[in-house]
């Protein structure tokens, strides 16, 4: 007899279960890569860490339709992939940048620890947020994309002063209600969004290979790519279009 308060699950194979944890592992991996890229920061060797992050997002962009075909909350009901996704994106898209963004360099020396403090705190906060994700698949506010961030340090290499305020700004916009679209899940523009998300990764994988000496087209190519994501919606909004 089931006891008050319990429902019956449904019963699955040892194989489908086998199945299933395999994608709780598969994500988990991502937390290894990211202590690869960490090593990888601790000697400088910065376009190396960029390879394994970019690693980590391609088992990001790959785990959440895996679990999904494979019913894996229904399946592994005790283990919570969206907690475990949380952890690893913390790791690989907040704290092993943070550390990248402060070892740099790049910025002025002062503010530095101060900026990296921020980036965590800001970072921990946002991932916390249950109103991070709209119902319309975009993010409320800068979505924690501090690997993003500093790729663009990197890439750019502005002096100190400029860098240290874009980045500030970036942390303060974690909190202002401005949405950024999900690339691969925001209905409108989906084409053109997904074709302009595959032209970013083929220069950015250029610009890693290159040791970030790429040419002034290919990092304004970038750069575009890049604002057009972070502010396409604010665009939407101020020309009237209904957003999907």
């Amino acid at each position: 007899m089931t006891e008050p308060g319990q429902h019956n699950q449904p019963t699955f194979s040892a194989r489908i279960r086998m199945r299933a944890f395999g994608v709780h592992i598969f994500t988990a991996l991502g937390g290894a890569i990211a202590l690869i890229a960490m090593l990888e920061a601790v000697r400088e060797h910065w376009a190396a860490m960029f390879g394994w992050l970019g690693l980590a997002l391609i088992i990001d962009g790959l785990d959440g339709p895996l679990a999904r075909r494979l019913n894996v909350g229904d399946v592994l009901p005790n283990w919570s992939g969206d907690t475990l996704d949380l952890v690893v994106d913390f790791l690989t898209y907040v704290f092993v940048p943070a550390y990248a963004i402060t070892a740099s360099g790049l910025l002025i020396p002062l503010a530095t620890p101060l900026l990296g403090g921020a980036i965590v705190i800001s970072g921990a906060l946002y991932f916390s947020d249950r109103r991070m994700k709209t119902d319309d698949n975009h993010f409320r506010g800068f979505p924690a994309l501090w690997n993003g961030a500093a790729f663009y340090l990197f890439l750019l290499k502005p002096p100190a002063a400029v860098g240290s305020i874009a980045l500030a700004v970036l942390v303060a916009l974690t909190f202002v209600p401005f949405h950024v679209m999900h690339p691969l899940r925001t209905t409108r523009f989906r084409r053109l969004n997904v074709a302009l998300l595959v032209v970013w990764a083929i220069l950015a994988m250029i610009a890693i290979a290159a040791n970030f000496e790429v040419s002034v087209w290919i990092s304004a190519a970038l750069c575009a790519i890049g604002v057009y994501i972070l502010f396409s919606d604010v665009l939407i909004r101020l020309m009237g279009w209904t957003r999907g």
